[in-house]
């Protein structure tokens, strides 16, 4: 008799010989042995990174059959695992998301950028001036953020 498979659902997807992986009502469910061990939303994925990465360094599974039973690209397992063992579980919650923001036209610099545009300054001299692109200016400017001199 397979007890291991007795309590692992029909639907899961085999990890290695311990762990499988299935999905019900939005949710991701991880299972050592046919025992829970972690849970997480389908779009959360914070949490998925710190799972994957806590399996990886406490040798549940290996990136290897990770990457085989899901389809999650190598690099990704392997950056989750570092930053697992280098930063803690900490850091996958407490990090801010900065991805899609312009990292250096700050409130001060747009302020900044504003007083040169009433000066009549060009796009061109500020973007030198203060080290950014001229795209970013005229980003900022046609989402409003910046305003041409009337």
């Amino acid at each position: 008799m397979d007890l291991e498979n007795m309590f692992t659902p029909e639907t899961s997807k085999q990890i290695n010989a311990f762990l499988s992986q299935y999905e019900k009502d939005s949710h991701i469910y991880y299972l050592h042995k046919g025992n829970p061990v972690y849970c997480h939303g389908k779009e959360d994925h914070n949490s998925y990174r710190f799972i994957v990465g806590n399996l990886i360094c406490n040798n549940l599974c290996t990136i290897t059959e990770f990457h085989e039973s899901t389809g999650e690209a190598r690099k990704n397992i392997e950056r989750y695992a570092k930053t697992f063992r280098t930063q803690g579980a900490a850091h996958f919650f407490s990090r801010k998301e900065t991805r899609g923001q312009c990292y250096k036209m700050t409130e001060e610099l747009k302020s900044e950028v504003q007083k040169r545009l009433d000066e009549g300054w060009s796009g061109y001299r500020i973007s030198k001036e203060y080290d950014i692109s001229e795209a970013a200016i005229r980003y900022h400017k046609k989402n409003g953020n910046l305003k041409k001199k009337s």
